[in-house]
């Protein structure tokens, strides 16, 4: 979501009366790449450009080839297989060893389909969303590069243009909803072949930090890095006034106002105070928050787990599972900023449904085709 936010700004800044832009985006990914299928670059017509659909090596082909299509004024798929020898294929020799479809879409601007205007709507989302693009089809349906964003299913029939397949689309648009991940399907209508690209577009990662002292400065500041959002219960007169400018939003904790808390929201409590924790865990425990983390060793969490069963309310077997005490992965961490990036990086691995073990250790590709 931090690349879209950022596409999305620098978009809206663009003066179309002087400026074109194209969008490319990664719409299929076989075998290892760095980049995944939803990376997106911005290119304007000076060769200018925000974002990248790689580690750098394919940018220099894909700049060419957005201007081609700025000139053609139209979609264009290109393909870059790194698996092959050729010695004239671009990527060859990076070692990858993937195939990558990228589509290239001109930017009009008065389009209302036009792809970024699309995204601009979801860069606040709370649910999943999943945005359909076409990008692979006969020249005669002229449906190339065509995007819609999925509402329901009566809006979806009534405005996807290629009616032939909307039924088996929905299908898969459904099933890639419930798995939450993205996926390129090939469907053949007769001696065609249409290849559609099924975004789910998943919200940002909100952190509910609750805390006042240094060490919510570290994590406040590795989130905004890695595009999340932070919302920091504190007591205000104590906030350093940077904390203002780096959070999405800074609660009162003497106060009535309380951090809104949903299926893509983690919390942290980090007041090193044994019965402000206590009282936040119980207030934590009724919300939807799949990652409630603890600072501070496991005989201090399971001294609250005993607090609570005596006074009548034991914490479920489900809640416990939701519990991460203490918070972060093994890494040795010992600097707030060390402890930071462990707690990051086991938030992280959490919603990615990963172990956070070191990746020579995994069996097969880094990334799920």
């Amino acid at each position: 979501m931090k690349e879209i936010r950022s596409i999305v700004k620098a978009y809206h800044s663009i003066d179309f009366a002087t400026t074109k832009a194209v969008l490319a985006t990664v719409a299929r990914v076989e075998g290892s790449s760095y980049r995944r299928t939803g990376a997106r670059m911005l290119v304007l017509d000076n060769g200018t450009y925000l974002g990248g659909i790689s580690g750098g090596c394919l940018e220099g082909d894909a700049l060419r080839r957005a201007r081609k299509a700025l000139v053609m004024d139209k979609p264009a798929i290109a393909t870059y297989d790194t698996t092959q020898e050729d010695s004239h294929q671009i990527g060859v020799g990076l070692g990858c060893n993937g195939i990558i479809d990228v589509l290239f879409t001109p930017l009009n601007n008065n389009d209302e389909q036009n792809p970024v205007k699309l995204l601009s709507g979801l860069t606040k989302i709370r649910q999943p969303r999943v945005v359909v693009t076409i990008t692979e089809c006969c020249d005669q349906l002229n449906a190339l590069g065509k995007t819609i964003l999925f509402h329901n299913d009566n809006q979806f029939m009534e405005f996807f243009v290629i009616k032939s397949i909307g039924s088996a689309v929905l299908n898969d648009i459904k099933k890639c909803l419930v798995q939450q991940r993205s996926r390129t399907i090939t469907y053949n209508e007769g001696s065609q072949r249409i290849k559609i690209f099924i975004e789910v577009i998943l919200p940002v990662t909100h952190l509910v930090i609750y805390g006042s002292n240094a060490d919510i400065y570290s994590l406040v500041r590795i989130s905004n890095e890695l595009g999340w959002d932070a919302t920091v219960v504190t007591n205000i007169a104590k906030a350093d006034k940077s904390l203002f400018l780096m959070a999405a939003s800074v609660l009162n904790s003497n106060g009535t106002e309380e951090p809104v808390v949903d299926d893509y929201t983690v919390t942290l409590l980090m007041s090193h105070d044994y019965k402000t924790d206590l009282i936040n865990l119980q207030k934590t425990l009724k919300t939807k928050s799949s990652y409630i983390g603890l600072l501070g060793p496991k005989k201090r969490t399971d001294k609250m787990f005993n607090e609570l069963s005596k006074e009548g309310t034991p914490v479920s077997p489900l809640d416990q599972e939701r519990i991460f005490s203490p918070a972060g992965l093994d890494i040795g961490a010992d600097t707030p900023e060390e402890i930071a990036l462990s707690i990051a990086a086991e938030v992280r691995s959490h919603f990615a449904g990963r172990k956070g073990m070191s990746l020579r250790l995994r069996e097969g590709t880094i990334y799920e085709n």
